[in-house]
């Protein structure tokens, strides 16, 4: 509980994106759609989870920050969170 105190007061709250996959495009690139969406093209298909461990490290390389998925494991459009 505390941890989460000393980020809010630092400016590094969580933040809630979401996030339009199109895996197996080829290439890696985050497009910023606005504040809140954004278009990440991946090389790794949807299978086997391959495509959301790339998701989260790209995410992760792009922001700078820990990356993790809320919600749409399954789904091309996804919840990610931003710690």
């Amino acid at each position: 509980m505390e941890e989460k105190k000393k980020e809010k007061r630092r400016g590094m709250e969580e933040m809630k994106i979401n996030v339009k996959v199109k895996p197996n495009s080829g290439r890696e690139e985050v497009k910023k759609l606005n504040d809140k969406e954004f278009l990440v093209y991946l090389k790794k298909p949807a299978e086997n989870n391959k495509a959301n461990v790339e998701l989260c490290k790209l995410l992760q390389r792009y922001f700078k920050r820990k990356v993790r998925i809320k919600s749409g494991f399954t789904s091309k459009n996804k919840i990610v969170e931003i710690d």
